[in-house]
């Protein structure tokens, strides 16, 4: 099983370039399976068929897993299974013509555009409110995700030009153009607030956001420092990481961006992802039609 498990990893690492967050869930999932069909029928990887998959399932569902949860472990035992087929371990995937649960879909959390200012106006100007400007400015304007904000580099902002280079989820880079706000509020941090967080042992850090430790910043401080001015502006219940990628993609649709470009901004592998967002735009524009025609 180890054996499977490990050459499986690697392949998602070093062939299809996974995101190590994505990876660890992928071979977590594994794990879990492999354990309940070693526990409950003394079962190898290698040896499930499609039955174990649907008790599986059905395990996962009395157990009062979300469709979210138990689409996850799906796709990560499906991926594996096609891993092993891929390497001639089985002949047969046994994830074939498993069907993935309906989620509802949730209705997509934004902030207004005013909304938005206020946000952008609540850091001061110490050192620590230079850098969070220039975070939460750098997180509207190119709709980046967490993980890809706190492992950007100094190297990876060019200023000069106005683009961030992001090399995101599946390893594959991309370039996004940086407003003019958000191009000077990361101007100021870069040449006033970063080098006085720089330790004199760090001076080769190359994280472009670093903590008071001179270190690179981190997915728990930046869940904290948007809690910490979503209540100075008032959405304490709204802000989140995903609720700026959403306002980010929201704005751009409501202001006429196509939807392909929209797709490589975000990072997006598969067109779907990116269409959720049109949702929020037909209901707009119906509300709008509402509003305003005579005969609505």
């Amino acid at each position: 099983m180890d054996q499977y498990l490990n050459e499986f990893t690697a392949y998602l690492s070093q062939e299809k370039r996974m995101a190590q967050n994505s990876l660890e869930a992928y071979k977590r999932d594994v794990l879990e399976f492999a354990e309940m069909i070693r526990k409950k029928q003394d079962l190898r990887l290698d040896e499930v068929s499609n039955t174990e998959i649907v008790a599986y399932l059905l395990k996962l569902k009395n157990d009062g897993k979300s469709a979210a949860t138990v689409n996850r472990k799906i796709a990560s035992l499906r991926a594996f299974y096609n891993y092993m087929v891929l390497r001639n371990n089985i002949k047969t995937n046994p994830t074939l013509n498993i069907k993935s649960p309906k989620i509802e879909r949730k209705e997509i959390e934004y902030l207004s555009i005013e909304e938005i200012e206020i946000l952008l106006s609540k850091p001061d100007r110490s050192i620590k409110g230079i850098r969070d400007r220039a975070i939460l400015e750098l997180l509207y304007a190119t709709g980046i995700r967490v993980s890809e904000i706190v492992e950007t580099n100094v190297e990876d902002l060019n200023l000069r030009m106005g683009f961030v280079v992001c090399n995101g989820e599946h390893g594959k880079a991309r370039i996004i153009p940086l407003g003019r706000p958000a191009r000077a509020a990361a101007e100021e941090y870069i040449y006033e607030a970063r080098p006085k967080l720089l330790r004199d042992n760090n001076g080769d850090e190359k994280a472009l956001f670093l903590n008071y430790n001179g270190g690179r910043f981190t997915r728990q401080g930046l869940w904290k420092l948007l809690k910490e001015y979503a209540k100075l502006a008032g959405i304490e219940n709204k802000l989140t990481p995903q609720t700026l990628r959403n306002s980010f993609a929201v704005h751009m649709i409501q202001n006429g961006a196509d939807l392909k470009s929209l797709q490589e901004l975000l990072g997006h592998e598969d067109i779907n992802a990116t269409q959720i967002y049109l949702s929020v735009s037909k209901n707009r524009i119906k509300e709008v039609y509402d509003r305003t025609h005579p005969r609505a």
